[in-house]
């Protein structure tokens, strides 16, 4: 499987990762070199496909998500990956605090302890009244931070139907 290298955007092959480098920023994608042999050359990344029959089907499937990463990758160096959550509450006003990589979310339910999310990366949480938003050049340390921000807020001892406060997804770019 052959995928063209966008206009702007360098790959380097180091053992068994690819950096991805455009005017954004750059990431880096591992994988396993056994199974999936990664070439560049002549701007184009080759995915070659195995000779032992045995690891045929597991290579399909590692090289379909390699070759997922890699694009997304293109996509997070060229434009930038943007999500963009709202705050919810219905009794208490939720704030949110970012400090050296945590984002405090202080509030929630009246709690006097405020909930901690780990940012993941170079993932930049950006606060604006009820509207977050979330940039980044890897969309696997965006997606992760959400993760952390909805564990982080999830209701265990009510009824979610009744306890809508927290943070929600509106819009990904």
């Amino acid at each position: 499987m052959e995928m063209d290298i966008p206009q702007g955007v360098q790959a380097k092959l180091e053992g068994s990762s690819i950096t991805i480098s455009g005017k954004l920023g750059s990431t880096a994608k591992g994988f396993n070199s056994k199974l999936t042999p990664v070439e560049i050359s002549n701007n184009k990344i080759t995915i070659i496909e195995p000779q032992n029959k045995k690891l045929l089907r597991k290579a399909k499937l590692a090289e379909t998500s390699l070759s997922h990463e890699i694009a997304s990758a293109f996509k997070g160096v060229e434009s930038g990956i943007e999500v963009r959550m709202q705050i919810v509450y219905a009794h208490f006003p939720i704030s949110l605090e970012v400090k050296s990589g945590v984002l405090y979310i202080k509030n929630i339910f009246g709690e006097k302890n405020p909930r901690i999310a780990k940012i993941i990366g170079s993932t930049k949480i950006e606060v604006k009244g009820q509207e977050v938003t979330l940039k980044g050049v890897d969309s696997t340390d965006v997606g992760q931070t959400i993760a952390n921000i909805k564990k982080a807020v999830h209701v265990t001892a009510h009824d979610t139907r009744v306890f809508q406060d927290g943070l929600y997804i509106m819009r990904e770019e």
